[in-house]
């Protein structure tokens, strides 16, 4: 089971790298008002969100020893890459996202990055 959790996280991580990274790589036409929702965003946060659940399934189960789950720490977690989600679906199709939907997506992600750590 360890094996799968290290596979999980890492796949988690893989998922925030993806989302940030695709946030980060276009700054500069966000702050000329020229950026997108761009497909790493939406596959990034699809990819945070499963390995999320699976890994919270699997210690919620009990299935790693000493590990508890904060669950209100994940529903917080949760409700924030699902605004992220929907704003990435929502202005996905546009060939120019308002600048304040990118900045949130950005933000927001960066807020669960925090509140993995800190919390």
């Amino acid at each position: 089971m360890e094996l799968l959790v290290t596979i999980l996280v890492i796949l988690h991580f893989v998922g925030l790298s993806y989302l940030l990274g695709a946030f980060l790589l276009q700054i500069k036409d966000i702050i000329k008002g020229k950026g997108r929702v761009v497909r790493g965003m939406l596959d990034g946060a699809y990819t945070q969100l499963v390995t999320g659940l699976a890994l919270t399934g699997i210690y919620s189960a009990g299935l790693v020893e000493d590990e508890e789950v904060n669950n209100t720490k994940i529903a917080v977690k949760l409700s924030v890459l699902i605004v992220i989600t929907v704003l990435a679906i929502v202005f996905r199709k546009r060939e120019v996202a308002p600048s304040w939907v990118l900045w949130t997506i950005g933000g927001l992600t960066l807020l669960n990055v925090v509140l993995a750590v800190a919390w």
